[in-house]
């Protein structure tokens, strides 16, 4: 599926879906950590039934995975963030919405019945407590404040294209768009994406558009901020992008209901460890539940993460190469793939429900 979006996407939105930060040391250190894990098998055991189901905040999910909110879908595909919508819902997943994708909050919620988080940016705080409740009246049974972004990373394939919404045509932009018309021409048959949660009738803001797309953040917004969006959020409540056990027990004092530990993908300091690395260590230090992201590609990455102490793992690449090559069919495709590597990958290592994995399942 990378393969096939790398050769449909132009050379710029390719990099863009592809690329982390500085030289991608962090991109590579996420995908190392998951591989130098290795399986402590426990054989003779019964495991011809095989439950891939686990339960999170009350709820059932059919395997162990959330997608992760990434920015700019429609990019990728037309309507790309209501494909990835009815693609969870088809599975009985969670889809999480980005504050930077190209259908709005509105428009995901109608999309399908299924479980919808939205992810937070706080550029301003009057303008992130007005996405929260326009959240709330869509449905969405969760949000994911993003903690990482206190300014933009610097991610140096975007910079040297000049990637950004809306696009500024450049002739080096025309010549790569010409050199891939089957994407040229779903995004000119479908309009050229903008960041639709801001420029929707409940709020037009050219300029915070560009504060996105730069990572202008509210780089004040601390605990205390954070208490104050607790207040306003009736449901559950997820910290993304902590990477130490330290702000872990800070999360379950603020009174957060879970963390996302997070890296960003790599996409924003590169010299970071990967999530799985602090995972172990974190929950012997907390009892919120962990989910996690950065670097997950395969079902076997997700079994990994469950047995070290993860409640779910959340993938955006891996999704994300199936968006950009086929659509739904595409992200169909992925989605077939992983729980099938899941379901393998349990009766090999001889367990018969991702919800009895532990520690005890991994090489010490």
């Amino acid at each position: 599926m990378r393969l096939k979006a790398r050769r449909r996407l132009p050379k710029m939105v390719f990099d863009y879906l592809e690329g982390g930060a500085g030289s991608e040391r962090g991109l590579a250190r996420n995908r190392e950590a998951l591989d130098k894990i290795l399986f402590n098998p426990c054989r003779l055991t019964p495991v011809e039934k095989r439950d891939t189901s686990v339960s999170l905040f009350g709820k059932t999910y059919s395997m162990p995975l959330a997608i992760a909110p990434t920015g700019l879908n429609g990019v990728l595909w037309p309507d790309g963030d209501l494909v990835l919508a009815r693609a969870a819902a088809r599975y009985n997943i969670p889809f999480c919405l980005s504050t930077a994708s190209t259908s709005t909050i509105e428009e995901v919620g109608r999309a399908g019945d299924g479980e919808k988080w939205f992810q937070l940016y706080v550029l301003h705080r009057e303008q992130a407590r007005l996405f929260a409740r326009r959240a709330l009246d869509a449905g969405y049974t969760t949000l994911i404040l993003t903690v990482d972004v206190a300014v933009n990373g610097r991610r140096e394939r975007d910079l040297r294209s000049g990637f950004k919404v809306p696009f500024r045509i450049s002739p080096k932009i025309a010549a790569d768009a010409v050199l891939h018309p089957r994407w040229t021409v779903s995004q000119l048959a479908h309009g050229l994406p903008e960041l639709a949660n801001f420029a929707s009738a409940e709020a037009t803001d050219a300029s915070s558009q560009a504060a996105l797309m730069n990572r202008q953040m509210d780089a004040g917004f601390d605990w205390l901020a954070f208490a104050e969006l607790r207040d306003l959020w009736p449901h559950k409540l997820l910290i993304k992008g902590l990477i130490s056990a330290e702000d872990v027990i800070l999360a379950e004092k603020a009174r957060a209901d879970g963390v996302i530990l997070s890296n960003h993908g790599g996409r924003q300091l590169e010299d970071l460890p990967a999530p799985i690395d602090i995972l172990l260590r974190a929950k012997a230090m907390t009892s919120l539940p962990l989910l996690l992201d950065s670097g997950v590609r395969s079902g076997c990455d997700i079994i990994k993460a469950l047995a070290a102490g993860a409640s779910m793992a959340l993938s955006g690449r891996a999704v994300l190469y199936g968006l950009a090559a086929a659509g739904e069919a595409g992200v169909r495709e992925v989605l077939d793939l992983l729980i099938s590597e899941i379901d393998t990958t349990l009766a090999l290592v001889g367990c018969a429900s991702a919800d009895a994995l532990c520690p005890d399942f991994l090489h010490s």
